[in-house]
């Protein structure tokens, strides 16, 4: 499968190219393309295949601002087209399960034009009567979605050089 694409993007250049939006355009997302966003975290592998996450789609302008005002990192929520809050059950691998699906979402996004950003980390516990989340559920993170306000720079990243991160075979030994 070497060099498969999707769409017309590579997994690769979505990688590449992906940055933090914080600004949207006031202009809805296609429920097909909401729904595949969405499928992309369903498919995502997880521990023991046990999937302990849950995906909260919330389009309502009044409840995104609600979210908005609930997460102290994440005022730009009330402006995105939508929002998926993820809620994980308690396991060891949930934050890492779930990690990967939000990963899997903002990379399926971001390949269709659509921009996100991982808001929250845990504790968000007002956000659960909000949305009916049972008790025995943990809110991990709200991802706002939508259509960048402004041309991102894609591929322009601050990132350390690959020879300051990669190692071959023991540590401090250089990755060519």
């Amino acid at each position: 499968m070497e060099g498969q694409q999707t769409g017309s993007t590579s997994v690769f250049e979505t990688v590449r190219t992906m940055l933090a939006v914080r600004h949207y355009q006031d202009r809805p997302v296609d429920a097909n393309a909401i729904r595949r966003i969405v499928e992309a975290g369903r498919l995502t592998g997880s521990s023991m295949n046990r999937q302990p996450w849950h995906f909260i789609v919330v389009e309502q302008r009044d409840m995104l601002k609600q979210l908005s005002a609930l997460a102290g990192s994440g005022p730009y929520i009330a402006e995105a087209a939508f929002a998926i809050v993820v809620a994980i059950e308690q396991s060891r691998f949930a934050v890492s399960d779930a990690s990967r699906a939000i990963q899997s979402m903002m990379l399926t996004a971001w390949s269709e034009g659509i921009g996100s950003n991982w808001v929250g980390f845990e504790g968000m516990r007002e956000v659960r009567p909000l949305l009916g989340i049972p008790e025995t559920l943990e809110v991990l993170a709200i991802v706002p979605f939508g259509y960048p306000a402004q041309t991102a720079g894609q591929g322009k990243k601050k990132r350390k050089a690959l020879a300051e991160v990669a190692h071959r075979e023991q540590f401090g030994q250089q990755f060519d």
